[in-house]
């Protein structure tokens, strides 16, 4: 049949089984916008408040849903808007097709009103990126950027097309969606290898990375940590892919890690990597990282094998089909001495915060409690986002969305609306500061517009409250440019923008508030006052060792020493 480039554009999200798209339109992108216009039934599009809320939106919808997320642009400004949101996914390995428009052919290459080498821009921060400038190419283009997107280790894929092309016409003949075959590359000396290292091991530990959560790998990894009789402790990416109520649940490691993991990981003779990337913020000094310890990786990334750490085995592949492999193989371990001393070690060394005043664990604990564990929580990042990983049992995967890699101010509302889109059926929460708060607030008449009903919660302490921190423990409380207490009332704002609004000041108020929102099912905010100088506990100084973690009653002995 005939199409048009921007038919075809269309005919292809179809082909892929792309139900929602996110962007903005602009001028080289209009035909684009004039077939989903006519397309409308088939194809929902959400117009966010800002390229890079549509970004976010489409990352959040393909956390929560494990697809492909779309989001699109016009070119130069509109295109360039999406960078961030880019990068965030790419470091995050987020699935993401973003489509873009260019100028004319004609017209590449001379400066051009709203001209951006928008591939150019984006190729360190994407798996491929292309820029279409016939329209013979366009189809297949659209279904070799889905496939990569979604295969191996996933990530963001840019497809930047000439106006032209949106114009022109050809020969458009549909095609099947060709799912990828999940594998993995191991031999049976590596595997034998791994086997051996676990069967001999007396005290292992497993370190889950996002990588379970991708590849869908939460059962396994459940039979595996039973299998081995291990402890486990996750990142914040690996949120929700083993059970955050289990007894062999540890907490997260790393700089804001429990004393539990950030311990047990130093004195653990066997530690058990399981899609994780070794990150800095994970094993602070590396030449002290689990030292004790033998190391296996598991990664579907050959590049991340040995980059960070040394690994004594390593297996590449598929986590999920990889750990279904080890499963069949494993005879039952037992080590009840080693989870002995785990148990007396999270009995000695729980999470604390004060209890007397309003403080955001408290405020977390309670969105835990009303909702029985089963939200879809978002975070931007700072303060907030630590606690949130610290305080709510997240028992699910694709339940916790957080920018990791990049840490982005301004990444939760618009990956709490395109996670709501994704799981309807979900209570979706962004927890968000009020520094990252007003990066991106304008996505609250998204929400309003669409009457998404998304919870957003700001933790308003009127600072910068994680770079407060750092400034209090490290720079002589010399706080540059990180108070922010203005005349901005959120509550006005958010009802200003079409959305219900809530201030919360005591403990009292929490949970009565937390019920309110639900029960509208509307785009509700809720703003929480709480003290300016709570920190977040317990923490390893950056670059330090994990056993020199410390938390407010570590600090509180030193002081007074």
């Amino acid at each position: 049949m005939q199409l048009t480039g921007s038919e075809i554009v269309v005919a292809c999200l179809k082909e892929q089984g792309v139900d929602t798209v996110f962007g903005y339109p602009g001028g080289t992108i209009l035909n684009i916008y004039d077939t989903l216009y006519k397309h409308s039934h088939e194809i929902r599009h959400i117009l966010t408040s800002h390229e890079q809320g549509a970004a976010h939106a489409a990352d959040g919808y393909a956390r929560a849903t494990g697809k492909v997320g779309v989001c699109m642009a016009t070119s130069g400004p509109g295109a360039t808007n999406l960078v961030t949101g880019i990068a965030t996914a790419y470091m995050d390995s987020v699935p993401m097709v973003a489509i873009t428009a260019n100028v004319t052919l004609p017209m590449l290459g001379k400066d051009s009103f709203q001209e951006v080498d928008i591939a150019g821009v984006t190729m360190p921060i994407t798996k491929h990126g292309y820029i279409v400038k016939n329209v013979e190419e366009l189809a297949d283009t659209l279904r070799r950027a889905f496939t990569i997107a979604k295969s191996g280790r996933p990530g963001p894929v840019l497809v930047d097309i000439t106006k032209d092309v949106t114009a022109a016409v050809c020969e458009y003949t549909p095609k099947p969606v060709e799912e990828k075959r999940r594998s993995y590359r191991c031999t049976e000396e590596q595997i034998n290898q791994v086997v051996e290292y676990i069967q001999a091991a007396e005290k292992p530990y497993i370190y889950l990375g996002g990588g379970a959560v991708i590849s869908d790998a939460a059962p396994e990894v459940a039979a595996f940590a039973e299998l081995i009789d291990a402890p486990v402790c996750d990142t914040l990416m690996g949120k929700g892919a083993f059970d955050g109520h289990s007894e062999r649940y540890t907490g997260m490691i790393g700089m804001h890690g429990t004393k539990t993991s950030n311990l047990g990981v130093s004195q653990c003779d066997l530690l058990i990597a399981l899609g994780a990337r070794f990150s800095d913020r994970v094993i602070g000094n590396p030449k002290k990282f689990a030292e004790n310890a033998k190391i296996v990786h598991i990664d579907i990334d050959a590049a991340e094998i040995n980059k960070n750490i040394h690994a004594d085995a390593s297996l590449v592949g598929d986590l999920k089909l990889v750990l279904q492999e080890l499963n069949r193989r494993l005879t039952q371990c037992e080590h009840s001495e080693w989870m002995g001393t785990i148990r007396d070690m999270k009995e000695k060394y729980p999470l604390k915060y004060e209890e007397d005043v309003l403080t955001c664990p408290y405020v977390i604990e309670t969105i835990d409690k009303v909702t029985k564990g089963e939200a879809l929580i978002t975070t931007d990042v700072g303060q907030h986002q630590m606690w949130a990983a610290q305080y709510y049992h997240y028992t699910k995967p694709r339940t916790f969305l957080s920018s990791g890699g990049l840490g982005t101010m301004g990444y939760g509302l618009g990956a709490c609306i395109g996670a709501q889109l994704g799981q309807p059926d979900k209570i979706c929460i962004n927890i968000a500061g009020d520094g990252c708060f007003r990066m991106n607030m304008n996505e609250l008449a998204t929400a309003s517009r669409y009457n998404i009903p998304i919870i957003q919660v700001v933790i308003n302490n009127h600072v910068l409250g994680m770079v407060r921190q750092w400034q209090t423990l490290f720079y002589g409380k010399r706080y540059s440019q990180t108070v922010l207490s203005d005349k901005v009332d959120f509550c006005k704002v958010a009802q200003g923008l079409g959305c219900e609004a809530i201030r919360v000041t005591t403990r009292e108020e929490v949970q009565p508030a937390i019920e309110r929102a639900i029960e509208l099912k509307a785009p509700v905010l809720i703003e929480c006052i709480i003290p300016e100088d709570d920190k977040v506990f317990p923490m390893v100084p950056a670059g330090a060792p994990l056993v020199e973690v410390f938390d407010g009653e570590d600090l509180k002995k030193k002081n007074e020493r």
